[in-house]
């Protein structure tokens, strides 16, 4: 591996991070926006439309700029050094990716339906599909950082990240009916 894949590496992880921050606020704009729904005029025009603004900024400048990079730059690597696709932790991560970029298009919907004023997911769904990211993350890190050892424990692993995820999903169910009360 050379200098230059070094260099791609780093902006790839940028990037990672970059766009990882812009998924985990853009879903809580979401959820901010909903929550403008059970509002009275004007308060809820008013913060609606600015829900609207800066979702798009987010979305437009930070989100999609950054999962551009990321994906140009992982991409990148793979071309540079090919026999990565044959190991065991880079074929879970590219499925972990492919779900990634399912996530990222029903963000994209989303945004795009809440700025016509339809709000199909109460709050407590959003939150509970901002964790989806936070358990992504989760596979995508522990995927790389393990590697071989990921690999000869993957069934472990997945039912791990699993568990979290309900754990984390009913931690975010219970803090919401105590914001209820």
């Amino acid at each position: 591996m050379g200098y230059n894949y070094l260099i791609y590496k780093a902006i790839h992880v940028i990037f990672v991070v970059s766009y990882f921050a812009g998924l985990f606020y853009i879903v809580r704009l979401m959820i901010y926006h909903t929550d403008t729904q059970s509002m009275e005029e004007p308060k809820k025009s008013i913060l609606a439309e600015q829900y609207k603004y800066m979702k798009d900024r987010l979305w437009n400048i930070i989100t999609v700029p950054a999962f551009s990079i990321m994906m140009i730059m992982g991409g990148n690597m793979l071309y540079k050094n090919p026999a990565l696709l044959n190991a065991g932790w880079m074929q879970f991560k590219l499925g972990v990716i492919v779900l990634l970029i399912i996530y990222h298009f029903w963000c994209w919907k989303t945004i795009r339906e809440q700025k016509k004023d339809i709000h199909k997911y109460t709050s407590v769904r959003l939150r509970m599909m901002n964790e989806l990211a936070t358990i992504i993350l989760f596979a995508v890190v522990f995927a790389v950082i393990q590697k071989a050892g990921f690999v000869q424990h993957w069934p472990w692993a997945i039912i791990s990240f699993i568990f979290v995820g309900v754990i984390i999903m009913v931690i975010v169910k219970i803090i919401n009916r105590n914001n209820k009360n």
